[in-house]
C-alpha cells in the first residue's frame, strides 16, 4: 500500500494488494480511518511561535503551552491550502496569552468577534477555532479577548 489518500493519509490498497490478500488490505484500511475518527488528538506546542501544518486540521487541537506571550499563526494558501470549511483549533494551556493571527497579513486575513478582530487573543483556559471561508480569509470563534 504506498499510495495515501490527500486529507488524512490513509493508505489505499492497490489492486495488487487486494489480490494476494484482499482481506488484510480491507482490515489495514479500516483501522486507519476507525483511528483517525476516534477524536481530536493533542499536537502540544511550548515554544513562543507555532505555525498551523495540515495534520492540525484533521481532528487535532493544538494546545499553547508557554509561560510567556506566543503566536499561533495561520499560514498563506501558498504554503499550506487548507480546504475551506477547515477547523483549527487551539487551546491556551499556558499563562501567557496566545494571539491567533496570519503568517502574512497582507495575504490571509484573520478576523474575530473580539477587541481587536485582526488580532484575537486567548487567555489562560481559553480554547477558540479558526474557520477558513474562503481562499487566505479565516475567521476565529470561541473565547477571544
Amino acid at each position: 500500500m504506498a499510495t495515501t489518500t490527500t486529507n488524512f493519509g490513509f493508505d489505499i490498497p492497490q489492486s495488487s494488494d487486494l489480490v494476494k490478500n484482499g482481506a488484510t488490505a480491507i482490515a489495514e484500511l479500516g483501522q486507519d480511518i476507525d483511528t483517525k475518527f476516534a477524536g481530536l488528538t493533542i499536537n502540544a506546542q511550548t515554544g513562543t511561535t507555532y505555525t498551523a501544518v495540515k495534520a492540525d486540521g484533521l481532528n487535532q487541537i493544538v494546545t499553547m503551552d508557554n509561560a510567556a506571550a506566543n503566536i499561533f499563526s495561520i499560514p498563506t494558501d501558498a504554503t499550506y491550502n487548507f480546504p475551506i470549511g477547515t477547523t483549527l483549533v487551539v487551546y491556551q494551556k499556558g499563562a501567557g496569552i496566545t494571539t491567533i493571527q496570519a503568517v502574512t497579513s497582507g495575504t490571509t486575513t484573520v478576523t474575530s468577534a473580539g477587541a481587536v478582530s485582526a488580532a484575537p487573543v486567548l487567555a489562560r483556559y481559553k480554547a477558540a477555532v479558526a474557520i477558513k471561508l474562503a481562499a487566505n480569509s479565516w475567521i476565529v470563534v470561541g473565547a477571544v479577548a
